[in-house]
């Protein structure tokens, strides 16, 4: 099914997605985030192809919020998750960077995802105990840094507790800091090893849904923000830290422990 769900993720994405890439306008949903034409065009054609893929309860990111609740609260065994475009402030602002994600879930933990970035052309894909892949091509394909002082890391300062988003302002612990806009991606380049750490404070389902499955098949690691397991408690706000490598991530956590 991986390579069914990679050919409906691009389909969707170039049928839908890039033709509207720069030319349509934004409304802003009640959480003050961006929505186009374009999410919902996409996740309604997502709609009818996971239907005909794996009938199975969707739910989506530009569904309303009691309706995905309602569905996560009362699906069967499988559901999928769908972000239409993640990165719409990216993709409405002319920046090529946001992504179309989709995970299969299974008793609420990922056993399928795909995220693909229709501008590069980067479809990276996991399937739970088999691996993960970019284009084909295993995960990771790069080293990662060997030490925190070297490591290149994504972070959220936005959502993330004010004294801790201080003190790595102040005095970070990392050689350079990343902030792109779409976590489907983030998640998928700590996976690769373009990313040495991450950290986030707050994502929803749908944001790590498929990107998480692609760095635990990658074989990185990752918790909460208070050292707790990432799937524990409700899905729609989960901080992570996270690293491709253990000693780095035991360093990232070390370091996160004492400033927050």
């Amino acid at each position: 099914m991986r390579d069914q769900l990679i050919q409906v993720v691009k389909t969707v994405a170039q049928q839908e997605v890039m033709p509207r890439y720069l030319k349509v306008a934004h409304e802003r949903k009640n959480d003050g985030s961006l929505f186009t034409t374009a999410d919902l065009a996409a996740q309604e054609a997502l709609v009818t192809a996971l239907n005909a893929l794996h009938p199975c309860p969707i739910l989506g990111e530009e569904m309303t919020e009691s309706l995905q609740h309602s569905i996560w609260n009362q699906h069967s065994v499988d559901i999928w998750c769908v972000d239409p475009i993640d990165g719409t402030s990216n993709f409405v602002h002319g920046i090529p960077y946001f992504a179309v994600s989709v995970a299969l879930m299974r008793n609420g933990r990922s056993i399928l995802g795909v995220v693909y970035d229709p501008v590069s052309d980067e479809c990276f894909s996991a399937e739970k105990a088999q691996g993960a892949w970019l284009n084909g091509v295993p995960l990771p394909i790069a080293e990662t840094a060997p030490t925190l002082q070297e490591a290149i890391a994504g972070v959220d300062l936005k959502r993330l507790p004010t004294a801790l988003a201080q003190a790595l302002s102040a005095n970070p612990p990392y050689a350079s800091q990343r902030n792109f806009g779409a976590s489907t991606l983030e998640w998928c380049y700590v996976a690769a090893g373009r990313l040495n750490v991450y950290l986030h404070g707050g994502q929803k389902l749908w944001d790590y849904a498929a990107g998480s499955l692609i760095l635990e098949e990658s074989g990185g690691h990752y918790c909460s923000l208070d050292e707790q397991p990432f799937w524990e408690g409700q899905p729609w706000a989960r901080s992570v830290m996270a690293s491709l490598n253990p000693e780095l991530f035991n360093q990232w956590r070390d370091w996160l422990r004492t400033a927050r």
